[in-house]
């Protein structure tokens, strides 16, 4: 009897659940959307993370960095004796202008030293083809794969280079990668541009006779014992180097390359944590809505079912069944896309990370937790109406739900001026008589709007990213960066230049801001007062005037460092005499690029005690002569390389916007997913629960238009009433992602356009629509001969 009971429950379940295959395939859309969206995320951040930690530990990546003028080699074996220091590198590193053969922008690369025996202890390189420069070969280079990849360079192809002022020919001997250069940026950038600056790795001996630098070295990199705090290395490596003319020791986290892809792995653990909660919240509610609304269907059953033996835990766990294999068809369609979707993004990563190879990795704990996760949350969203079926006594649930009250309604009343039709009539009492009902419908779509909203404002963001970065706030064709300070008349010699329509300088200095215990390297700008070409903008993109005295700092690195304008700050200068100031925090402004701090130009080489010097200047070129100023800049002494704004646009779409944006249109196609999910869902519910009351109409002599237009007419008025809401949760929402997704490289903007909202209504009006089809081709086939009979 057991077995027959439970193989009858079966039956029933499959029947069940074939019957409502539209909804159950929507709903278990709506759940394969969110745990694809989270697997898509952890697969991201798993994969990058191992191949990132695996990378670094094959190839020695270093713990502590520091730059300096000029130390004797000896000084490396004081290094080494630092307690906690297991490997030490001491390198050469210098800076070149390049002539690539067929390329006439100007490019620019940072040289490295490698030692006699080829590979260094720490930041050991990954040779991707040919092999390393040959100790006795002063031409000889190996370039990393980003730059060769960007000019198709192949072994034995020749380099023009300026380097220290002299100029010689290279040869490519080898194309590598390394830990240290995962995110590549050129000086005075924020992003990479793989076309006009890469990095190259010469002979030690050979780039220190080019540097001036024979048995010396002005870089080191070393190794930590985990079992030792690199902060005291720091300190014990500042105080060593300081009389060489050091910049500062720092650690890994505060290492360019390292950051920013720590960001992005940081940024896609957010991701898989705010999303897939938002997709999951509104799979829980439709699955409430539907259960609930199916087994007010099946009262009657539930009593047979009861009458003939069934307990009230056989009935729970029958329902909790179908709730179960609704969840698991999302869990296997949202598994398969998650990895599918996951490994394709994970490959578009490697263009913009320098890894040798991706390793696919998945943890199959975050798989099985994902998974037991989804039957939770998928159980728990229809558990209150399994309680009441189970707990539904026989003698009630054989009797019929108790007749409607009807009354005129207040809505009624308050629209009794209007004179509407019988079937518009209908649609008005059937929602004044069940506010819940449509309540619930209501939001139901408002959460479908929000998704699709959440999945697109980004893209507007970003537009507005690109239009502050480039167009409004960098007005400049050209960003000069210079090896040393020079006094700012040497600007005069550049403006008479051929091509040369206007020129602007600026001071940019390495800093570390302290408070208390807080602190953060970066760059201190100087701006002169009349700046034309680079300034700084507001939230309301109005130009910021620089304080006369004092910093400005953008609101990311404020909020980082505890600031506030009036509040003091140490700064402490990595360059030079390496001065400790304590200045005041004047003003605090926003950027959505990179992290700022700002001072007025006067102010700060009055404060620096230099003298009116710059090392960098903006230039606007005639463009029928640029490649006239390319070729003078790059025969220029002190010129250390040259930015190019519509090269840095280009790298911004071809790398983070790439990216992120395709991101964000996987997450937009499965807001999609979602909203027609929701729609059809609500829909089809609408038609089950009145599918007698509408064949009762049909055998009454309404037509077929008539009909649909009672169901189909308040879908639309839920529509009207759940899209505006939609936009205010989507708001909110998106609100809440610009929030959590904030990073040193980028901040993105909460902008909600026309559109944007005109977006989402309309996804969710084309799913309305093609749920109405359904709906109105499904009136066609209503059993009229079912409302001849009756329960009683």
């Amino acid at each position: 009897m057991p077995f027959f009971r439970t193989s009858t429950l079966h039956t029933k379940l499959r029947r069940e659940l074939w019957q409502i295959r539209g909804q159950t395939l929507a709903i278990a859309l709506v759940i394969a959307g969110g745990i694809a969206v989270c697997l898509l995320s952890l697969v991201n951040y798993s994969s990058l993370t191992v191949t990132r930690d695996q990378y670094y530990q094959a190839h020695q990546f270093a713990d502590v960095f520091a730059t300096l003028k000029r130390a004797p080699r000896f000084v490396l074996q004081r290094v080494a004796d630092i307690p906690g220091v297991t490997r030490v590198s001491g390198r050469v590193e210098g800076v070149a202008k390049l002539e690539v053969p067929g390329f006439s922008d100007p490019a620019s690369a940072r040289l490295v030293s490698l030692p006699p025996e080829g590979q260094p202890e720490v930041n050991r390189v990954y040779l991707r083809q040919g092999r390393l420069p040959h100790v006795a070969r002063s031409d000889e280079v190996a370039v990393i794969g980003s730059f060769a990849d960007a000019h198709d360079l192949q072994l034995g192809d020749r380099l023009g280079a300026i380097i220290n002022g002299r100029r010689q020919s290279l040869t490519v001997i080898g194309i590598v990668e390394s830990p240290e250069f995962i995110y590549v940026i050129p000086p005075g950038g924020m992003l990479p541009d793989y076309e006009r600056y890469g990095v190259l790795w010469m002979a030690r001996e050979a780039l220190a006779s080019a540097m001036d630098m024979r048995g010396a070295f002005n870089s080191v990199v070393l190794q930590v014992d985990p079992a030792f705090p690199v902060e005291g290395v720091i300190t014990l490596l500042d105080q060593l180097l300081a009389p060489y003319g050091s910049t500062g020791a720092y650690a890994r986290e505060d290492q360019f390359s390292h950051r920013f892809l720590s960001d992005e792995l940081n940024q896609l653990k957010t991701m898989a944590v705010v999303f897939p909660t938002i997709f999951m919240a509104v799979a829980m509610f439709l699955l409430n809505v539907v259960i609930t609304r199916l087994i007010s269907t099946q009262r009657d059953i539930i009593a047979v079912l009861k009458a003939f033996g069934y307990s009230n835990w056989q009935i729970g766990w029958h329902y909790s069944q179908l709730v179960l294999a609704i969840a698991l068809v999302g869990l296997m369609i949202g598994t398969a896309t998650g990895m599918w979707l996951g490994r394709a993004l994970g490959e578009l990563y490697m263009e913009f990370y320098r890894f040798p190879e991706l390793l696919f990795h998945v943890s199959p704990f975050w798989v099985l937790l994902l998974g037991l996760l989804t039957i939770v949350v998928a159980w728990i969203g229809g558990w209150r109406a399994i309680r009441s079926a189970a707990s539904l006594p026989p003698a009630e649930a054989m009797r019929p739900e108790a007749p409607a009250s009807y009354r005129v309604t207040i809505t009624e009343r308050l629209l009794s001026w209007i004179r509407f039709s019988q079937p518009s009539r209908m649609i008005v009492r059937q929602l004044a008589r069940r506010p819940a009902r449509a309540a619930l419908s209501v939001t139901g779509i408002a959460m479908a709007t929000a998704v699709v909203m959440v999945g697109n404002f980004q893209f507007s963001s970003v537009s507005l990213m690109v239009h502050t970065q480039f167009a409004r706030v960098q007005q400049q064709d050209l960003t000069v960066s210079l090896t040393d300070p020079v006094h700012q008349s040497a600007m005069y010699g550049m403006t008479r230049q051929p091509g040369v329509r206007y020129t602007e300088g600026r001071r940019v200095v390495a800093v570390e801001l302290v408070n208390g215990h807080r602190q953060w390297r970066t760059a201190l700008t100087g701006i002169p007062d009349d700046a034309r070409l680079q300034f700084v903008v507001d939230e309301h993109l109005n130009k910021v005037p620089i304080p006369p005295a004092g910093l400005l700092l953008t609101d990311f690195l404020a909020a980082q460092l505890g600031l506030a304008a009036g509040d003091s700050v140490q700064v402490r200068i990595l360059e030079g005499h390496r001065p400790v100031l304590d200045l005041q925090v004047a003003g605090v402004t926003s950027e959505f690029l990179g992290v700022g701090a700002y001072m007025n130009l006067t102010a700060m080489n009055r404060t620096l005690k230099e003298g009116a010097v710059v090392n960098q200047v903006l230039m606007n070129l005639d463009p029928e002569q640029a490649e006239t100023v390319y070729r003078d800049l790059r025969d220029t002494p002190r010129v250390m390389a040259v930015n190019v704004r519509q090269a840095m646009l280009d790298s911004f779409f071809e790398t983070l916007a790439k990216t992120f944006l395709t991101y964000t249109l996987v997450i937009s196609l499965l807001g999609g997913i979602i909203a027609f999910g929701v729609i059809y869902n609500t829909v089809r519910i609408s038609l089950a629960e009145r599918g007698r009351d509408l064949a009762s109409l049909r055998v009454l002599g309404y037509s077929h238009n008539e009909v649909a237009h009672i169901v189909l007419g308040e879908l639309a008025i839920l529509l009207i009433m759940g899209i505006p809401l939609g936009w205010a949760i989507g708001h909110g929402l998106a609100s809440l992602v610009v929030t959590m997704m904030q990073t040193e490289l980028y901040r993105v903007p909460l902008i909600i356009t026309d559109r944007t909202l005109a977006l989402a209504a309309n996804v969710v009006m084309v799913s309305a629509l093609v749920s109405g089809f359904i709906t109105w081709w499904r009136l066609r086939k209503l059993d009229l001969v079912a409302v001849l009979k009756t329960r009683e």
